[in-house]
């Protein structure tokens, strides 16, 4: 008798709290959740929970903790770092969040709104848009990553710049703990002082200490202007005092800064053939600004240019005169991503360092694959406003996939250490998941280790949230 023959019962006492559209327990209809975007990782778990509120989740953990099962948390599966991919097909239960999409409280008087964790990103800016207010978190994946998801792995995105990552915008969570229990910790206030901030332990937490139910978030005044310029310059160092200057003369009216190497291009045209590109320069920059009131927004980014211009730091600059033309230019910045994904295997980076050491972790990662990795192509693009470099690596095209991923896992070690030395950080924005537990953990001093584990054993102490993801196995912690 199979291990997942003899938890049928349990699968049938889930399936009595559940419902039946709340148990997924065939391979086939299983497939979708055990797959991630990137099509890089595949995951295996007993059955899929799909519970429809806050009291079914906790049902469903309880149930699971006496039936024995680890407990994978699961948004809308568009990580890159394999975080909510469970790997136990016999004695791990995935819980999905998806049938939790109910917007529980929109406040304007008080710029709040409260969400189910299942609500897409896209679902809450939306309810926000009618209400004639922004929550200002921007992902590419917007239309099918959760809030819980973006909670969970601290999303960062374009506009990191201005309003701060995930952790900078909430006010308070709901998270069903590993042993069922409920925390509240709503209270809409921006200003509270009663010792620990235990919401900040589970914001970026990756499903490692509880399931996040329920999200509180701040809002902001929709802005009346909002202006989007596409600039070419010569290089990664000229993109960066472009930024300075640009951010001295529009302080926080600067959104989202984002550098694009010519290089990317093509890949953006793999996504849309039809992609008009402004430019034709080493480096692109994306530039968005915006604000309210009686700011002339678009003769101060004028200004801005005409000066860099007259420097001789900009080579082209195009002001969107539509929003039409200004989706175009996002187009550019979102098709790469996917282009790259359409390309195949590639080595893929998240890293950070201080603003000022941008164009150098550019300049040393692309001479590392140049000198050490003929024919592989590197990609570099970013969010470089807040530091955040994406730096890929394609393989060359006549080169099969395992061996390039051998390859690319020597890559990846080159790239981390470099980074490491710089004083930056492996992960941005992804976070660490299971793809990037064993580096992380290698970098780490002991007295972090300690505080870390630490903290797990004390809100989890049987080990049953997402074993494998960001902690390495329980025999490798001793």
């Amino acid at each position: 008798m199979t291990a997942a023959t003899r938890r049928l019962p349990m699968i049938e006492v889930l399936r009595g709290v559940l419902g039946d559209a709340g148990v997924i327990f065939d391979g086939a209809s299983m497939a979708r959740y055990l797959t991630d975007w990137s099509g890089d990782h595949k995951g295996r778990a007993l059955a899929i929970l799909r519970p429809a509120s806050t009291a079914e989740v906790r049902d469903a953990v309880k149930i699971c903790g006496q039936s024995g099962l680890t407990i994978v948390p699961q948004g809308g599966n568009t990580g890159l770092v394999a975080a909510s991919m469970s790997t136990d097909a016999d004695h791990t239960a995935v819980i999905s969040l998806e049938r939790m999409n109910r917007i529980r409280q929109l406040d304007a008087e008080n710029f709040t709104i409260r969400v189910d964790a299942g609500c897409t990103l896209q679902q809450v800016k939306d309810a926000c848009e009618v209400a004639d207010l922004l929550f200002p978190l921007a992902l590419g994946a917007q239309g099918s990553c959760q809030i819980g998801g973006n909670v969970a792995t601290n999303a960062g995105g374009v506009n990191v710049l201005c309003y701060g990552m995930m952790r900078d915008i909430i006010l308070g969570l709901e998270v069903v703990m590993p042993d069922g229990e409920l925390w509240n910790g709503f209270s809409g206030l921006r200003k509270d002082n009663r010792g620990y901030d235990l919401k900040q332990l589970f914001i970026g937490s990756e499903g490692t200490l509880g399931i996040i139910t329920g999200v509180e978030l701040k809002l902001f005044p929709k802005p009346s202007k909002v202006e989007t310029v596409y600039v070419g310059v010569a290089s990664f160092e000229d993109a960066m005092r472009l930024f300075r200057d640009t951010r001295r003369a529009c302080s926080d009216l600067l959104t989202a800064f984002e550098v694009i190497g010519e290089e990317c291009v093509s890949l953006a045209r793999l996504v849309h053939p039809e992609l008009a590109v402004p430019i034709a320069a080493p480096v692109h920059v994306l530039m968005e600004a915006s604000c309210s009131g009686a700011i002339d927004l678009r003769r101060l980014l004028e200004n801005v240019l005409a000066e860099a211009m007259e420097d001789g730091l900009v080579t082209g600059a195009f002001l969107a005169e539509s929003v039409a033309q200004a989706r175009c230019f996002w187009a550019i910045r979102e098709g790469l991503v996917e282009g790259q994904a359409r390309r195949g295997y590639h080595v893929r980076t998240d890293l950070s360092v201080p603003l000022s050491g941008v164009p150098a972790l550019i300049e040393r990662a692309r001479g590392i694959v140049a000198s050490k990795y003929p024919g592989w192509t590197s990609i570099a693009y970013g969010h470089a406003g807040d530091g955040n470099v994406h730096f890929n690596v394609l393989p060359p095209q006549d080169m099969g996939e395992p061996a390039a991923r051998a390859i690319g896992v020597s890559i990846e070690t080159d790239l981390y250490g470099l980074v490491t030395t710089a004083g930056g950080s492996i992960s941005a924005e992804h976070g660490i998941g299971r793809s990037r537990k064993d580096v992380f953990w290698s970098l780490l001093p002991p007295i972090h280790k300690r505080m870390l584990k630490a903290v797990k054993s004390a809100f989890d102490p049987d080990g049953l949230m997402n074993p494998g993801c960001l902690f390495p196995e329980e025999k490798e912690l001793a």
